[in-house]
């Protein structure tokens, strides 16, 4: 995502979606009440009222008061229209479409520490480009690292019988060569996770000829090829370089290094324990939920979490939004916590 414009003073920011994730960013940034304009296509009647009258579709530019905003293949963002030119009528609803390359100026009474942290991610993380393959000689798992987790791309099966074994070996690891180098020639991924149990990647590296593909390549280890073997990957120690730019890797060791703290007494948690924290300064990390901030958002007590945002930042704490898989850990203890400065004498 690419900020545009910024004046926070009058509560406007005005932004370009650049990829999917950043549809995914502003479905949480933009809520019911924000002013959205920006050019828009609407339906317009051309000749009066009588049957001859014609609907034709025209860009305008629009600004509507956001009652609903969904976000399937596309965002959409529907309210009714308070600004327009003279030939449409205020008053009446519209629905934005937001894509990749889309421009919009999102208005608000006031800029949450929620939205801003989200707005700030959206502008870091496009860096995130990781393609990981993990494998056996039967099966290939194809994700795709992203802002809020990760997505399977392809899961690809093996047909390796003992008969002919070396040969269908071969051809199933070449198989996996040809996905690896189409999917780089769509997407140009900064970085490629090779993963598997055993030696199964010393077999793939044979068929991989692309010099250009093999610099990308970071090799780890797995236990097996199942459900659960992405999260696995994301906390080898072996890929922690490459990792480090992902967001929901980073999100899992900070829950890790969190609930350590708590068997240590080195962190607290629930929303009374970590304002008194915050109160007497002594807060290194804010972890806050998004579904935390989602439920108080519909249960109109944000303003709780805002202000303890708030006076995190005057201390200079660091806060981070949880929003990857890591969310169910935190939210299973009150979906708010913090990681303390120094350890508290309670004796």
């Amino acid at each position: 995502m690419k900020i545009l414009h910024k004046d926070l003073k009058h509560g406007i920011i005005k932004i370009k979606a650049d990829n999917s994730e950043d549809l995914w960013y502003l479905e949480s940034i933009i809520e019911p009440d924000d002013l959205i304009s920006g050019m828009t296509e609407r339906k317009i009647k051309i000749g009066g009222a009588d049957e001859k009258s014609k609907i034709s579709r025209v860009n305008v530019f629009l600004k509507i008061k956001a009652e609903k905003i969904n976000n399937d293949s596309m965002l959409r963002i529907s309210g009714l229209i308070v600004d327009a030119p003279e030939d449409i009528p205020r008053g009446e609803y519209h629905t934005f479409s937001v894509e990749e390359g889309t421009v919009i100026t999102i208005e608000k009474a006031q800029w949450s520490r929620y939205a801003l942290k989200k707005l700030d991610e959206a502008v870091d993380d496009n860096s995130v480009n990781i393609l990981i393959v993990a494998f056996d000689r039967e099966e290939a798992i194809f994700a795709r690292l992203k802002n809020n987790g990760h997505e399977i791309l392809l899961d690809l099966k093996g047909d390796v019988a003992k008969k002919d074994f070396e040969e269908k070996k071969t051809n199933f690891y070449a198989e996996i060569v040809r996905q690896i180098e189409g999917y780089d020639s769509r997407n140009a991924y900064s970085n490629i996770i090779i993963a598997s149990p055993a030696f199964w990647k010393e077999y793939l590296l044979k068929e991989l000829k692309n010099d250009a593909i093999k610099k990308k390549i970071t090799m780890a280890n797995c236990s097996s090829i199942d459900g659960s073997v992405i999260n696995e990957i994301l906390k080898r120690p072996e890929l922690k370089t490459v990792l480090q730019k992902d967001r929901s890797a980073k999100e899992n060791v900070l829950i890790d290094e969190l609930l350590d703290g708590i068997r240590k007494d080195n962190a607290a948690y629930g929303l009374k324990q970590v304002a008194d924290k915050i109160n007497s300064g002594n807060v290194l990390v804010l972890l806050v939920s998004e579904n935390l901030i989602r439920k108080s958002r519909e249960e109109k007590t944000y303003f709780e979490i805002d202000r303890l945002m708030r006076d995190a930042e005057l201390i200079n704490a660091d806060i981070k939004i949880i929003s990857s898989d890591a969310v169910k850990k935190l939210d299973g203890i009150s979906g708010i916590a913090c990681i303390l400065r120094w350890k508290e004498n309670y004796g």
